[in-house]
């Protein structure tokens, strides 16, 4: 039972499966493509994930940057500066955004803009323009110019006054919790000159200087940081590995720093060619055999093709639900348990299909069911499985023959296996939990022990939960109050976490098929640790459409903070209505509008950037009626979200991912019921446009 990761899984499985990139770019102690501080206008390789731990007399900052699209990068940066207030440390949490306006060419250089802490508390905020030109492949000039923080250092009048006296001018900020996008702010006040050059000086070795143009204004008065002696660093790059880069600083003529830089691209697999089993290979059918009906009337011949058909499926981590045959026709329901990748589990079970099924059946119709619920129907040609498994393009030749269903027609159409409900599945293991950004220890773990447990009582009705003990750990141990004017729906976790023992979830859920293109569930019990309820659900979604629209309602009582079978006095009814559409090339996107737990109305966007292997990278965000002070820190609700396919790291099909929302503020707008099993998710890679994606699997 694939159940959700944590944070801290994906955090050190960064360090394990990180990939080579030959390229010569490096990170600044922004986390950004850059020199020391300064940027530059290079980007990294699409689709890269670089991780940077950076560390000075200046601050300590992690940050992750994301190569949204070949020209787009966003980036999540998390600081701790000493001494910045009476109070002590500061720990910050900034967002940047960065864009290529042009590539480099023989002459032209390439040239960037970017948006450093633009939604934040401003501390990092500023502007830039940026243009880096290579001269072979050693060496890096870079210029730009900066405002805000990046025009602090012999700021000059900024040029676009010429355009708008308001230009001359920077606003103070006027977000006392953070989080909101100031663009009154943009490119205004004095501006100021930076650049500098990187020399790559061996295949591992770069070395840089620049001319800074941040003055480091606060960490060098007040909080007496170090000494802005002269705008000049100095810093060495050496690349460990191709995804590992070290680098050393001197700053300022008086302090020092060092980062550390990982880069994973989620289009490269962790152990190239694979460890999975090799599949069995196509049994073709002897001239003439497709016109021996004798077995038809059989009686033993259905029950024992069930029985090889199960066994040979089982050997390659998939279950046979349900089987219906015809003198020409098999109807397969299928449970696939082990691929990630659809496809591959249909050219499989299409394999497997041309050993144990009498010479007579052409028509092979592949049922995959999720819950005891046909997702979909792929129908093949037996005659085209055995023609093309040795095509140099037989896989696609395999997609234009194949015809993607509904499956809605098949809900009875099989047999079921009998003896398969009821069932009993568990699994007992260790587990880690993980929170982050708590100013008092930015990082808690917990290990904990774990018993999953699901009891299959019928197709589409399941009582499943799951019972956590904590072994070691410090979420318990956090006291930080969070004052709220909203219902305290979210702002109390902290408090949830003290349980050593806990309920995390126990739920009878049932999924069913209303009618064609729409797909249904009910659950009921202890949702999540925080709440319990009713949730109810209705998807629409066409098997050939890449737009689908979903209802969803819940009836909530928050839970006792033991988490056992108590309830609290606090109860709200909540919904949204979803809209989901996959734009192609990996990009989909979700709107949900609708009630939150506080009882505020709003929408939430979120975009997400997918791969074929299975990997996600996104980001979302929330807009209620509550107002940013009644919010509180953070101004709303937003975070980045990342899925890794265990399959990656592992080099074979597991059938698991794991996934972590770094989530920068918890606050109580905006905040959602965490149902396990939502519908979309569950039948979408069923679909055509998912299963085109995958489709260059199906004989693997």
């Amino acid at each position: 039972m694939a159940r959700k990761g944590s944070v801290v899984f994906i955090v050190s499985c960064l360090a394990t499966w990180v990939q080579a990139n030959p390229a010569g770019y490096t990170y600044s102690s922004y986390g950004t493509p850059g020199l020391i501080d300064m940027p530059t206008a290079e980007v990294a390789e699409d689709a890269e994930l670089g991780v940077t731990y950076s560390s000075s007399a200046a601050a300590n900052r992690a940050t992750l940057t994301f190569q949204l699209a070949p020209r787009l990068s966003g980036s999540f940066r998390y600081s701790m500066i000493e001494n910045w207030s009476a109070g002590g440390a500061l720990y910050d949490r900034s967002f940047d955004l960065r864009y290529q306006l042009v590539d480099e060419r023989a002459v032209m250089p390439a040239v960037a803009v970017g948006f450093q802490d633009f939604i934040g508390t401003g501390v990092y905020s500023g502007e830039y323009i940026a243009a880096t030109k290579h001269f072979g492949s050693a060496l890096a000039v870079t210029a730009g110019m900066g405002w805000g923080r990046l025009g602090s250092y012999k700021g000059f009048k900024n040029p676009l006054g010429a355009l708008d006296r308001r230009f001359e001018t920077r606003p103070t900020s006027r977000a006392a919790t953070g989080g909101q996008i100031e663009s009154a702010k943009w490119f205004r006040g004095d501006a100021a000159l930076f650049g500098g050059i990187a020399w790559r000086a061996t295949d591992k070795l770069t070395l840089k200087a620049e001319y800074s143009s941040d003055a480091y204004t606060r960490e060098t008065g007040a909080a007496g940081l170090f000494q802005h002696k002269a705008p000049l660093n100095f810093g060495i790059d050496y690349a460990y590995r191709p995804d590992m880069h070290l680098q050393a600083y001197a700053l300022h003529g008086s302090a020092i720093g060092f980062n550390l830089n990982m880069r994973i691209n989620p289009r490269k697999p962790a152990v190239y060619g694979g460890t999975a089993g090799a599949p069995l290979p196509v049994m073709p059918r002897a001239a003439g055999a497709s016109a021996d009906l004798g077995w038809v009337t059989d009686a033993d011949q259905a029950p024992a093709i069930r029985q090889r058909l199960a066994d040979l499926l089982a050997r390659d981590g998939m279950q046979l639900e349900g089987l219906a045959l015809a003198p020409t026709t098999a109807t397969v329901h299928i449970r696939v348990q082990r691929y990630l990748n659809r496809p591959q589990a249909i050219g499989r079970t299409a394999r497997i299909l041309t050993y144990v099924l009498p010479a007579s059946v052409e028509t092979l119709r592949i049922v995959p069911v999720e819950n005891g619920m046909p997702t979909a129907a792929v129908t093949l040609q037996r005659s085209h499985v055995e023609q093309f498994e040795h095509d140099p393009d037989g896989a696609w030749r395999m997609f234009a023959t194949a015809d993607i269903g509904d499956g809605t027609a098949d809900a009875a159409a099989a047999t079921p296996v009998p003896g398969l409900y009821p069932r009993l599945r568990w699994s007992l293991g260790p587990s880690v939990k993980g929170s982050l950004f708590d100013p008092d220890n930015p990082v808690r773990l917990d290990l904990n022990a774990g018993l999953l447990a699901a009891y299959d009582i019928a197709p589409g009705l399941t009582l499943s939960g799951q019972l956590q003990h904590r072994l070691v750990g410090n979420r318990n141990e956090s006291s930080r109050f969070d004052p709220s004017a909203l219902p305290r729906v979210r702002s109390d976790a902290n408090i949830y976490n003290k349980a050593d023992t806990a309920l995390s979830d126990l739920t009878l859920g049932y999924y069913f098929r209303p009618g064609e293109a729409l797909y249904g569930r009910v659950t009921v019990g202890y949702l999540e640790s925080m709440y319990a309820g009713l949730s109810t659900e209705v998807l629409w979604k066409p098997v050939n459409s890449r737009f689908a629209l979903g209802a969803e309602v819940n009836r909530l009582r928050q839970r006792d903070f033991g988490q056992d079978l108590g309830l609290r006095a606090y109860q709200v009814t909540t919904g949204h209505l979803s809209a989901y559409y996959d734009w192609g090339r990996g990009y989909h996107t979700q709107l949900d509008l609708g009630r939150y737990l506080a009882g505020d109305w709003g929408g939430t966007l979120r975009l997400d950037r997918e791969f074929a292997n299975g990997w996600r990278v996104g980001a979302y965000a929330t807009l209620t009626d509550v107002s940013a002070s009644e919010f509180g820190e953070g101004s709303f609700d937003k975070g980045i979200m990342v899925t890794i396919p265990l399959d990656h790291v592992f080099g074979r099909p597991v059938g698991r991912k794991t996934e972590a929302l770094l989530q920068p503020i918890l606050r109580d707008g905006g905040a959602r019921v965490k149902v396990d099993g939502r519908l979309y998710e569950k039948v979408r890679s069923y679909h055509q446009p998912e299963m085109r994606k995958q489709w260059g699997r199906f004989w693997r």
